[in-house]
């Protein structure tokens, strides 16, 4: 089977880097879809207030090819997941148990984009729990958007398969999280790189690969330690000197959980106290700051 693999492509991968800031310029026919939406999906609560900012709804409009009765109802859909599952409310305590070998985190650093990264190693998971880890993949989605900069709405993902065996992972949590992530996090993820899949891998991939939207699928690229074209884009996406060593850098390869801990639980209440201003801020939902929150 043929695979996405990392090759020169350089400029089509800074395209779609810099996407995440060149759709936030929002033109007049956009703006009247955008406000049509807004018609469609009717009155909203404080929380979803702040949630459907222009820069939101631009996204799910994107999502539909800027149909605005398809956007309306997928937007809606997402409102109702929100209420119900409470994606903001979910606390590291919660998730603490699935997030302690490091099999998924958010590093201190962003890529050259400013997008948020989260580094995933299937080799380090340690539950069977699908919902234990969809509600951790949730949270972690949550932490990535909440710490992007202004006008920039993505996450990349760098994917570790070093040690990696068929029984790390799970069919149901991948089309679960696939699910969750392109009905309620639509344009949010930039970039998806799987480093050093073995071939063992490819199977699982043909089975995912039909969960997938062809947007999404073409996100997801492969590179290998040992071609230089990977090699090659990884210094053009990324600071060397704070990659990981895992993905070709000379940043230390190290997760500690209870520094980590400490950076999760600072975030939590950053998020908390943005949340329960959700009411006082509802007016300004559309402000460009509000927009990585969502």
């Amino acid at each position: 089977m043929s695979v996405p693999i990392l090759n020169s492509m350089s400029m089509d991968l800074k395209k779609t880097a810099s996407n995440g800031h060149e759709e936030m310029l929002i033109s007049q026919e956009q703006q009247a879809k955008i406000t049509e939406v807004r018609r469609l999906i009717g009155p909203l609560s404080d929380k979803a207030s702040v949630y459907c900012s222009d820069a939101s709804i631009s996204r799910y409009l994107s999502s539909r090819n800027w149909n605005v009765k398809r956007a309306a109802q997928m937007l809606k859909q997402s409102l109702k997941w929100r209420k119900e599952y409470k994606p903001e409310e979910i606390r590291w305590e919660e998730v603490a148990d699935e997030a302690e070998t490091g099999m998924m985190y958010r590093p201190n650093y962003h890529d050259k984009y400013g997008r948020s990264v989260l580094v995933m190693r299937p080799c380090r998971q340690n539950s069977k729990s699908t919902q234990g880890q969809v509600k951790y993949f949730v949270y972690a989605m949550e932490n990535a958007i909440l710490n992007l900069p202004p006008h920039q709405e993505q996450v990349v993902w760098l994917v570790d398969f070093q040690g990696f065996k068929l029984s790390d992972i799970s069919f149901k949590v991948a089309r679960e999280t696939a699910y969750i992530l392109q009905e309620y996090y639509p344009k949010r993820l930039g970039l998806a790189i799987i480093y050093n899949a073995p071939m063992i891998f490819q199977p699982f991939f043909s089975m995912v690969k039909p969960l997938l939207e062809t947007e999404t699928h073409n996100k997801i690229k492969f590179g290998y330690s040992n071609n230089h074209n990977t090699k090659k884009i990884m210094e053009d996406l990324f600071d060397m000197d704070n990659l990981e060593s895992a993905f070709g850098g000379n940043g230390n390869t190290g997760f500690d959980v209870n520094k980590y801990a400490e950076g999760m639980k600072e975030d939590d209440n950053k998020k908390y106290s943005f949340w329960t201003q959700a009411k006082s801020l509802s007016s300004d939902a559309h402000n460009a700051p509000l927009d990585s929150i969502s």
